[in-house]
């Protein structure tokens, strides 16, 4: 199975794909591990939260990346 960043998956797709339970699933939203939104009772999840969970080094590194680039401008502009 593809994981499409822009998809939007179910409780059971999201759970099949992590190999977790239901019980798992509902701690790490309720912890906010893992961002889900709960459309007419049922909760819903894009695939690129299921990434980043899969994958958390990749946000760690966005960030890593933004701040180096926000730091260099601050400094070009003399901030």
């Amino acid at each position: 199975m593809e994981l499409k960043a822009n998809e939007i998956y179910t409780v059971e797709e999201t759970t099949g794909i992590l190999k977790i339970s239901d019980s798992t699933f509902r701690r790490l939203v309720k912890k906010g591990l893992l961002r889900a939104a709960k459309i007419g009772g049922q909760y819903r999840v894009l695939g690129k939260e299921i990434l980043y969970l899969l994958s958390p080094e990749l946000e760690e590194k966005a960030s890593q990346v933004y701040q180096r680039v926000r730091h260099n401008l601050k400094r070009k502009l003399g901030g």
